[in-house]
C-alpha cells in the first residue's frame, strides 16, 4: 500500500520531487531553432559566438545545479522527521543546526508555503531553459508543473485533511517514530526531544480541525467517530506500549552506551510517553469530540462550496495524469474496468472451475524473505538488476492492525541504502492468499526495489527527497499484477483471473472515488450502484467502503492512474514496436526516468518509442 515516504511529505510544504532522464544532450543555442534563420558570419565571428554561448550555457548550468542543490538542503531541514529518513547523517551535507520538534499544522503554515512556492516560481522563470542540460531541462519542467499544479489550490487551503481513521497522521505517525533509527546519542537526544513535542503539534492540529469546522468544512460525525477510534489504539501506558518496546531495542543499536545510559534513556522515553504521547492522542480526542454536530456534509468533496474544484486540485496533485480533464480520465477508467470484467468472464466461461478455484487457493511461498528471493529471481527476465540488497520484513503492532494497511515499505535514507523495512499487517494480510503479490507491491520489484533503483542511477538529491505518488503506487500496483503470471504456485489461468479481478476491484474504488466527489453520490446512490452492478449488498461492507473513499479523496486514483497510464503506455509499445519490444526495455525506460507527472513523461515516452523503433 501506500509508501510511508508520503507521510513524512505532509511536513514539506513546498515541493514534490523532481527527476531527470540523463541523455548528454546539449540544448540548442538560443536563436537557432529550425524555424529562425541564421545569419552568415566569418568564421571568427562565428567562434566568438559560439564561445560567448558556451560561457552563458556553463554559467546557466552551475546556478541551475546550485539551485536544485540549496532547495535540497532547504527541504530536507524543513523537519526533523523528514531530514532523519533522508539523511542518516546531515553533518557530512553541512547540516548541524535544525529544528528538532514536529511543528505545528496551521492556515499560515499553509499560506506560507505557497508563498514559498510563488518565490520558487519566480526563481525558476528568471532562468533560460534553452542553456540547460536535457537532465536539468526535464528537472526544470517536473518542478514548474509541479508549482502551477500547487498553486491551483490557493484559496482552499482549509480543505486540507490531515487526519483520516487510516491514512492520517494520527496513524502514521507512531510508525514513523517507532522506526526511528538511533545512529549515534545525538538520534536518541533528537527523537526524545520530538517525542516530547507531539502534543503541541497534535494541539496544533485540534485548532486547525476548528477553523475547518467555523468555515464550514468541519469533519463529518462519522468521520469523527472513526478518527477516535483510530486514536484510542495508542492510549497505552509506557509499559505496555510499542513505543516503549522498540526505543530499547533501537538503544542496542547504539555504540559506546553503559547499561547505566541506556536505563537513563529508557526512563527518559517512558515518562515522555506517558507526559507527552498519550496525552497527545487524548488531546486529539478531547479536541475533536466537541466538533460533533458542526460538520454537515456526510458526503464527498462535491457539497462543499469548491469542492469539484478542489477534487481537481486533488487529482492533477495525486496523479499528475496526462488526461486533460475528469470526464475523460473517467470514460478511460471505465473503458479499462470493463476490459478486465470481459476478460474474467472469458475466462469463466472457458474454465467453470475456475470459480471454484477463487474461494480456495494458495501461493506455494508463504514465507516473506523466500518470496521475496524468489520474486528477485524471476524478475531477473525483465527487470534491470539493482544488485544486492538487504530488506527487514517486520510485523504491525497487534495495537495497530485495525488502523494500518495490509502493508507498506519504509523509505531509506539515500545515505543508508541497507536499512531497508517492510511491515507486514498479519490483521489483514493473508500469507498464504495474498502475501505474495504484496512483497511485489512493496518489496521486489515494487517501491523497495524501485526505491534502490532511483536512488543508485540518479545523483541529484532533490530528486530523492520527494515523490510522485501516481507513478510510484503506478509501478508497485503494475508490478504486483505481474506477479500473478509468474511461477507462483497458482494455476496460470486462475493467476490470470486473479490479476483482472484485483484489477476491475481497484478500477471501481476510483470511479466511485470520482462519482462521490466530483460527481456527488451519496451513500444512497453507493449502496443501490454496488448492488444492481455487483450484488454486494452488506450494508456495513458498503459504509465501509463510502467512508473510506468519502475521507480520503483522490486516494484509489494515485493507484489506479498511475496503473492506467503504465499499462497505456505499455499497449502503445507492444502495438508500435511489434517483435522490438520488451518488457525489460519499457521497464528500464519508465525506471530510469524516475518519479514525474505522467503529463512529463509522455512526451518522454513519445521519444523513447521513435529510438527504439529505429534501432
Amino acid at each position: 500500500m501506500k509508501q510511508l515516504k508520503n507521510i513524512y511529505f505532509q511536513f514539506i510544504l513546498s515541493l514534490i520531487l523532481v527527476i531527470t532522464l540523463v541523455t548528454g544532450c546539449v540544448a540548442p543555442a538560443p536563436g537557432t531553432g529550425k524555424d529562425t534563420p541564421v545569419q552568415e558570419g566569418t568564421a571568427a565571428e562565428s567562434t566568438a559566438s559560439y564561445e560567448k554561448y558556451e560561457k552563458t550555457a556553463l554559467e546557466t548550468q552551475e546556478h541551475f545545479d546550485q539551485m536544485m542543490n540549496d532547495l535540497f538542503l532547504d527541504e530536507v531541514d524543513n523537519s526533523l522527521i523528514t531530514l532523519h529518513y533522508t539523511l542518516a547523517n546531515p553533518a557530512a551535507f553541512g547540516i548541524t543546526d535544525y529544528d528538532k520538534t514536529l511543528g505545528t499544522v496551521s492556515l499560515e503554515d499553509t499560506k506560507q508555503a505557497l508563498n514559498d512556492a510563488k518565490s520558487l516560481k519566480v526563481q525558476l522563470n528568471d532562468i533560460d531553459s534553452r542553456y540547460l542540460r536535457e537532465d536539468q531541462l526535464l528537472t526544470y519542467t517536473i518542478l514548474s508543473s509541479y508549482l502551477n499544479t500547487s498553486l491551483d489550490s490557493e484559496g482552499m487551503e482549509l480543505y486540507d485533511q490531515p487526519l483520516s481513521s487510516s491514512l492520517g497522521i494520527q496513524s502514521q505517525l507512531p510508525i514513523l517514530l517507532s522506526e526511528y533509527v538511533f545512529y549515534t546519542r545525538q538520534d536518541v537526544e533528537d527523537y526524545l526531544s520530538l517525542l516530547s513535542s507531539i502534543d503541541t503539534y497534535y494541539g496544533s492540529i485540534v485548532e486547525y480541525e476548528k477553523q475547518k469546522s467555523d468555515a464550514g468544512l468541519g469533519l463529518c460525525d462519522t468521520a469523527i467517530d472513526r478518527i477516535i477510534q483510530s486514536c484510542n489504539a495508542y492510549l497505552l501506558d509506557a509499559d505496555h506500549s510499542f513505543m516503549a518496546e522498540t526505543f530499547s531495542q533501537r538503544l542496542n543499536q547504539v555504540e559506546g552506551l553503559t547499561d547505566q545510559e541506556k536505563e537513563d534513556y529508557n526512563a527518559r522515553n517512558h515518562a515522555a510517553i506517558n507526559e507527552h504521547f498519550v496525552p497527545a492522542y487524548q488531546k486529539l480526542i478531547e479536541g475533536l469530540t466537541p466538533l460533533k454536530g458542526t460538520g454537515a456534509n456526510d458526503k464527498g468533496l462535491y457539497y462543499f462550496p469548491e469542492g469539484q474544484k478542489y477534487y481537481q486540485y486533488l487529482v492533477n496533485a495525486y496523479t499528475g495524469t496526462s488526461y486533460q480533464d475528469i470526464p475523460s480520465l473517467k470514460k478511460a477508467m471505465s473503458s479499462q474496468m470493463m476490459d478486465d470484467l470481459t476478460a474474467m468472464d472469458e475466462l469463466l466461461t472457458e474454465n467453470p472451475l475456475l470459480a471454484k478455484k477463487l474461494y480456495s487457493y494458495s501461493f506455494s511461498l508463504t514465507d516473506p524473505n523466500e518470496i521475496l528471493e524468489n520474486l528477485r529471481t524471476q524478475c531477473a527476465r525483465d527487470f534491470p538488476s539493482i544488485g544486492d540488497y538487504v530488506c527487514n520484513i517486520k510485523d504491525i503492532p497487534a495495537a495497530l492492525e485495525s488502523t494500518l494497511s495490509p502493508a507498506f515499505y519504509l523509505v531509506v535514507p539515500i545515505d543508508r541504502p541497507q536499512d531497508n523495512s517492510i511491515y507486514i499487517n498479519n490483521g489483514s494480510t493473508n500469507t498464504a492468499r495474498n502475501l505474495y503479490t504484496t512483497l511485489a507491491h512493496e518489496g521486489y520489484p515494487g517501491h523497495m526495489y524501485q526505491t534502490l533503483y532511483f536512488n543508485r542511477n540518479n545523483d541529484c538529491n532533490i530528486r530523492k527527497l520527494l515523490s510522485f505518488g501516481s507513478y510510484s503506487e503506478g509501478w508497485a500496483t503494475y508490478v504486483e499484477y505481474y506477479a500473478y503470471t509468474l511461477d507462483n504456485g497458482l494455476d496460470p489461468e486462475l493467476g490470470e483471473l486473479l490479476r483482472h479481478n484485483a484489477a476491475f476491484t481497484l478500477a471501481l474504488y476510483a470511479i466511485l472515488d470520482v462519482n462521490i466527489h466530483y460527481e456527488g453520490w451519496d451513500l444512497k446512490q453507493v449502496e443501490d450502484y454496488l448492488n444492481l452492478y455487483f450484488r454486494i449488498s452488506d450494508s456495513s461492507v458498503i459504509s465501509t467502503i463510502y467512508y473510506d473513499i468519502a475521507e480520503n479523496p483522490a486516494n484509489y486514483l494515485e493507484y489506479y492512474v498511475g496503473y492506467l497510464e503504465i499499462i497505456n503506455m505499455q499497449g502503445e509499445a507492444k502495438k508500435t514496436l511489434g517483435s522490438r519490444y520488451t518488457d525489460m526495455e519499457f521497464n528500464r525506460f519508465l525506471l530510469d526516468i524516475g518519479p514525474a507527472p505522467f503529463s512529463v513523461i509522455k512526451p518522454y515516452f513519445n521519444e523513447w518509442l521513435v529510438r527504439q523503433n529505429q534501432q
